[in-house]
């Protein structure tokens, strides 16, 4: 039996990029319990790249949504957690990718994306076919990330004169809701911009995918997440408390509804989750 181990290397972006893209994630996880592992919603838009086995992933965990095989995926903002099922091993690099970088890295919106698992091909062309392969061939991952440097500066590159800006509302309205974890009122922020509530929630979802209250829920969601999965997580009443939730019957409710299962279920079955 392979022994299980679990290597997670961080890196930031070179500075010309930290505008689109948050960080790289490289990961070499191995001898765990097969099963599926929900990735959770959150304010980013992912990307993974495989260095091994193809990606089974699907839209929604355990709801009937069909498993999809991915060399390379980029998804959108989701509301619920996408599904990725794995033999027990995992090797790749994630990519975090702001909203209001999907246009200079990708050529579009971030609503372009939503609610979806995309091939990396389908969006970069002929760079992210080079770019999964110069991945996949270098020795360490220092050398990846740097290929994910030139890569990405060159996708920048290109689409610097073609893509239109994202509105400053809508960009402010993303840096104030993400700045409060979701606790801030939409309306109070369309007041202050000059804008109203449905002029503001029109021109969100229509660049993010989300509208700037469902964002708000999985902010929340996502600090809970986080909560949940430190080395020494809180009790999920505190946990609950701290995410902003009314009290932990909603933090409940919301969980199921974004990850498909309760909190303890969802616990009990990330075979995961103790590698970070």
């Amino acid at each position: 039996m392979e022994a299980r181990t679990a290597t997670r290397v961080a890196a930031r972006p070179a500075p010309a990029l930290r505008r689109y893209v948050g960080s790289y994630v490289g990961f070499d996880l191995r001898g765990f319990p097969a099963g599926v592992h929900c990735g959770p919603p959150g304010r980013v838009l992912t990307t993974v790249i495989s260095l091994s086995d193809p990606l089974e992933m699907a839209a929604g965990v355990d709801d009937g949504s069909p498993v999809t095989r991915f060399g390379s995926v980029a998804g959108g903002l989701m509301s619920r957690s996408v599904a990725i099922h794995h033999d027990g091993s995992q090797q790749g690099v994630q990519v975090s990718l702001t909203p209001l970088g999907a246009r200079a890295v990708y050529g579009v919106p971030a609503a372009a994306l939503a609610h979806q698992l995309v091939p990396l091909d389908a969006l970069l062309g002929a760079l992210g076919v080079e770019l999964v392969d110069r991945l996949r061939a270098a020795p360490t991952w220092a050398a990846r990330f740097a290929a994910l440097d030139d890569a990405l500066l060159r996708a920048v590159g290109r689409g610097a004169d073609r893509v239109p800006p994202v509105r400053p509302e809508v960009a402010e309205t993303w840096r104030r809701l993400v700045a409060a974890r979701g606790r801030a009122r939409v309306g109070a922020v369309a007041a202050e911009l000059g804008w109203s509530r449905r002029h503001l929630t029109a021109r969100f979802h229509g660049e993010v995918g989300l509208s700037p209250k469902t964002f708000a829920r999985v902010l929340r969601f996502e600090h809970a997440h986080e909560l949940a999965t430190a080395r020494d997580p809180l009790p999920w009443a505190e946990v609950a408390t701290v995410a902003g939730y009314a009290d932990q019957a909603h933090l409940v409710r919301d969980w199921g509804e974004l990850t498909g299962r309760s909190p303890t279920a969802w616990r009990r079955g990330e075979v995961l989750l103790g590698s970070g």
